[in-house]
Protein backbone atom coordinates (compact mmCIF):
# COMPACT_ATOMS: atom_id res chain seq x y z
CA UNK A 1 0.00 0.00 0.00
CA UNK A 2 1.43 3.95 -0.62
CA UNK A 3 1.54 6.46 1.67
CA UNK A 4 1.32 9.02 -0.41
CA UNK A 5 -0.45 12.20 0.60
CA UNK A 6 -3.77 13.33 -0.73
CA UNK A 7 -2.00 16.76 -2.60
CA UNK A 8 -0.26 14.42 -4.77
CA UNK A 9 -3.05 12.97 -6.43
CA UNK A 10 -4.60 15.09 -9.20
CA UNK A 11 -8.06 14.90 -9.25
CA UNK A 12 -10.42 14.05 -12.34
CA UNK A 13 -12.82 17.08 -13.60
CA UNK A 14 -15.40 16.90 -15.28
CA UNK A 15 -16.87 20.35 -16.60
CA UNK A 16 -20.20 20.70 -18.25
CA UNK A 17 -20.20 24.32 -19.87
CA UNK A 18 -23.24 26.47 -20.79
CA UNK A 19 -23.12 29.84 -22.82
CA UNK A 20 -21.10 31.25 -24.21
CA UNK A 21 -19.17 27.94 -23.97
CA UNK A 22 -21.60 25.21 -24.80
CA UNK A 23 -19.34 21.97 -24.24
CA UNK A 24 -17.77 19.03 -22.24
CA UNK A 25 -14.59 19.20 -20.71
CA UNK A 26 -12.71 16.25 -18.92
CA UNK A 27 -9.66 16.22 -17.36
CA UNK A 28 -8.64 13.06 -16.09
CA UNK A 29 -5.20 11.05 -15.39
CA UNK A 30 -3.99 8.65 -18.04
CA UNK A 31 -1.02 6.18 -17.62
CA UNK A 32 2.09 7.27 -19.49
CA UNK A 33 2.42 4.45 -22.80
CA UNK A 34 5.43 2.07 -22.07
CA UNK A 35 5.99 2.99 -18.27
CA UNK A 36 5.49 1.34 -15.00
CA UNK A 37 3.55 4.24 -13.21
CA UNK A 38 3.94 7.14 -14.73
CA UNK A 39 0.76 9.16 -15.32
CA UNK A 40 0.03 12.84 -16.47
CA UNK A 41 -2.73 15.08 -16.98
CA UNK A 42 -4.81 14.55 -20.63
CA UNK A 43 -7.63 16.83 -21.51
CA UNK A 44 -10.81 15.88 -23.69
CA UNK A 45 -12.50 19.08 -24.41
CA UNK A 46 -15.66 18.96 -26.79
CA UNK A 47 -16.89 22.51 -27.85
CA UNK A 48 -19.91 23.06 -29.93
CA UNK A 49 -18.24 25.93 -31.68
CA UNK A 50 -15.55 24.02 -32.68
CA UNK A 51 -17.66 20.96 -34.04
CA UNK A 52 -20.29 22.82 -35.86
CA UNK A 53 -18.71 26.18 -36.48
CA UNK A 54 -21.11 26.58 -39.91
CA UNK A 55 -24.32 26.74 -37.37
CA UNK A 56 -25.45 29.17 -35.39
CA UNK A 57 -26.42 28.28 -32.10
CA UNK A 58 -29.42 29.72 -30.42
CA UNK A 59 -29.75 32.34 -27.48
CA UNK A 60 -30.54 30.73 -24.17
CA UNK A 61 -34.33 31.30 -24.68
CA UNK A 62 -34.80 31.49 -28.01
CA UNK A 63 -34.89 27.57 -28.07
CA UNK A 64 -37.31 27.39 -25.40
CA UNK A 65 -39.55 29.92 -26.56
CA UNK A 66 -39.59 28.18 -30.09
CA UNK A 67 -40.65 24.97 -28.43
CA UNK A 68 -43.74 26.87 -26.69
CA UNK A 69 -44.61 28.16 -29.78
CA UNK A 70 -45.09 24.45 -31.67
CA UNK A 71 -46.03 23.25 -28.48
CA UNK A 72 -43.32 20.83 -27.33
CA UNK A 73 -43.38 20.59 -23.83
CA UNK A 74 -40.04 18.25 -23.90
CA UNK A 75 -37.60 20.81 -22.29
CA UNK A 76 -40.30 22.24 -19.53
CA UNK A 77 -40.54 20.67 -16.05
CA UNK A 78 -43.96 18.37 -15.28
CA UNK A 79 -46.42 20.09 -13.22
CA UNK A 80 -45.72 17.77 -10.05
CA UNK A 81 -42.40 18.62 -10.76
CA UNK A 82 -43.14 22.08 -10.28
CA UNK A 83 -44.90 21.30 -6.99
CA UNK A 84 -42.24 19.04 -5.40
CA UNK A 85 -39.80 22.31 -5.86
CA UNK A 86 -41.81 24.64 -4.32
CA UNK A 87 -42.75 22.71 -1.58
CA UNK A 88 -39.04 22.14 -0.49
CA UNK A 89 -38.05 25.60 -1.54
CA UNK A 90 -40.75 27.65 0.81
CA UNK A 91 -39.57 26.78 3.64
CA UNK A 92 -36.22 28.42 2.73
CA UNK A 93 -37.63 31.31 1.27
CA UNK A 94 -39.76 31.63 4.32
CA UNK A 95 -36.53 31.28 6.47
CA UNK A 96 -34.47 34.02 4.48
CA UNK A 97 -37.54 36.33 5.18
CA UNK A 98 -37.77 36.10 9.09
CA UNK A 99 -35.23 38.08 11.22
CA UNK A 100 -32.80 35.46 12.18
CA UNK A 101 -31.65 35.13 8.28
CA UNK A 102 -27.68 35.63 7.58
CA UNK A 103 -27.90 38.76 4.68
CA UNK A 104 -28.14 37.52 0.72
CA UNK A 105 -25.44 36.77 -1.04
CA UNK A 106 -25.34 38.82 -4.45
CA UNK A 107 -22.62 39.19 -7.06
CA UNK A 108 -22.51 40.69 -10.72
CA UNK A 109 -24.06 38.77 -13.67
CA UNK A 110 -21.85 37.19 -15.54
CA UNK A 111 -18.91 37.13 -12.41
CA UNK A 112 -18.32 33.78 -10.96
CA UNK A 113 -20.40 33.64 -7.59
CA UNK A 114 -20.86 35.17 -4.63
CA UNK A 115 -17.74 35.91 -2.45
CA UNK A 116 -19.25 33.83 0.35
CA UNK A 117 -19.38 30.45 -2.03
CA UNK A 118 -15.23 31.54 -2.17
CA UNK A 119 -14.90 31.89 1.30
CA UNK A 120 -16.93 28.58 2.07
CA UNK A 121 -14.30 26.58 0.32
CA UNK A 122 -11.20 28.22 0.85
CA UNK A 123 -11.84 27.95 4.99
CA UNK A 124 -11.38 24.34 4.60
CA UNK A 125 -8.41 24.82 2.10
CA UNK A 126 -10.33 23.93 -1.43
CA UNK A 127 -10.99 26.16 -4.55
CA UNK A 128 -13.57 26.04 -7.16
CA UNK A 129 -12.66 24.90 -10.71
CA UNK A 130 -13.59 27.28 -13.66
CA UNK A 131 -13.10 24.48 -16.27
CA UNK A 132 -15.24 25.95 -18.79
CA UNK A 133 -12.97 28.57 -19.51
CA UNK A 134 -12.33 28.87 -23.75
CA UNK A 135 -10.68 30.89 -25.53
CA UNK A 136 -11.39 31.04 -29.22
Amino acid sequence: MFNLPLEAFTPNILSICIQPDEGIHLKFEAKVPDTIQAVRSVDFDFHFKDSFPNLILPEPYERLVLDAMHGDASLFTRSDGIEVSWRLNDPIIEEWAGPNAPPLEVYEPGGWGPSGAEALLTRNGHTWWRGCIYDE
